[in-house]
């Protein structure tokens, strides 16, 4: 039962629903799909402002099913403080970011409660807000636009206690997940700690153990058409296709897309960043040689490393 509670995934209802209503268009309902695509115009930038969270969606208790079917947990190494906003530098991307979004996108790990009075806003692409229905799925759960509009809004206008995840390695990181090997893209991922330094906001790195373990994927060396159709893809339309599989819907001997049950440990590091207080308006520069994280938190995946990984499992940084 849960293993079938963990393959049926919020998303997909969500891309339903939207197929759904675009299919009502050519019945005699079309009048209900019409109101909604006009709504639709007026309420388009939401997204862009925070959405609608909702805590009955959040608190959903498929979700805890959902948690307890790899195990996922989360675990606290600091308090923060409601007074300050922070960004989260959620590291590794993996092949869905299932850490990121059970911890931050639902209740079902309590991070309201070990965190309480701080808002977690996951960011993820724009693209899916422009699915209808789709967007009022992932607004219900906090889930945002990755974009400097809607960061600049949360950091700005919305109060402090705020928190943003952002998968920073985003679709390049993907591409090197695989079990026994934690690998973090940092190459030319130096906005998000622009748009900290412009508004005063705390940097977190975060990192989740076990992500890469949940799927096995077809890894292409640099250089081969393989990898070369993936950049591309990742260029021009901003995700990266990957070759993966997990288990069987039925059987954990069968190939399928149901994630396999690995341990999922998200640790967010006490080594954060405070950067100066006060906000600017003026561009930002921030030397590109220079890691994204302060340099006394790069020791912090090292540490976590051993303590929440296997043995065997190596750790790789790419600049």
């Amino acid at each position: 039962m849960k293993t079938l509670i963990a393959a049926y995934s919020g998303v997909l209802r969500g891309v339903a629903c939207s197929i759904i209503l675009m299919y009502t268009i050519c019945t005699d309902c079309w009048l209900i799909a019409v109101l909604y695509f006009t709504w639709l115009v007026f309420d388009w930038n939401t997204p862009k402002k925070g959405g609608r969270r909702s805590e009955w969606v959040r608190n959903w208790a498929v979700w805890r099913y959902f948690r307890d079917y790899f195990p996922i947990q989360l675990v606290k190494t600091h308090n923060l403080l409601t007074t300050r906003n922070y960004i989260f530098g959620y590291h590794p991307h993996g092949i869905m970011g299932l850490g990121a979004f059970c911890n931050f996108s639902t209740e079902a790990t309590e991070v309201s409660k070990k965190f309480p009075g701080i808002r977690p806003y996951l960011a993820t692409l724009a693209g899916n807000f422009r699915m209808p229905v789709l967007r009022e799925y992932l607004m219900s759960g906090g889930i945002c636009p990755v974009n400097r509009d809607t960061i600049d809004y949360l950091l700005s206008k919305n109060g402090s206690g705020n928190a943003i995840i952002i998968v920073v390695g985003g679709a390049a990181e993907s591409l090197s997940s695989m079990p026994g090997k934690n690998a973090v893209t940092l190459r030319n991922r130096k906005g998000f700690v622009k748009l900290a330094l412009r508004h005063g906001a705390d940097l977190v790195p975060t990192y989740s153990f076990g992500e890469n373990e949940v799927y096995k994927q077809v890894i292409f060396e640099e250089g081969s058409w393989g990898r070369w159709v993936q950049k591309k893809f990742q260029k021009y339309i901003g995700f990266a296709p990957c070759i993966f599989h997990g288990r069987g819907l039925f059987s954990s001997d069968t190939w399928g897309l149901v994630p396999y049950s690995k341990p999922i440990t998200t640790v967010d590091s006490s080594c954060h960043y405070h950067p100066p207080s006060h906000r600017t308006s003026h561009p930002v520069a921030v030397d590109s040689s220079s890691p994204p994280y302060p340099p006394h938190s790069n020791t912090c995946p090292l540490m976590l490393l051993s303590k929440f990984s296997s043995p065997n499992h190596s750790l790789l940084l790419h600049p």
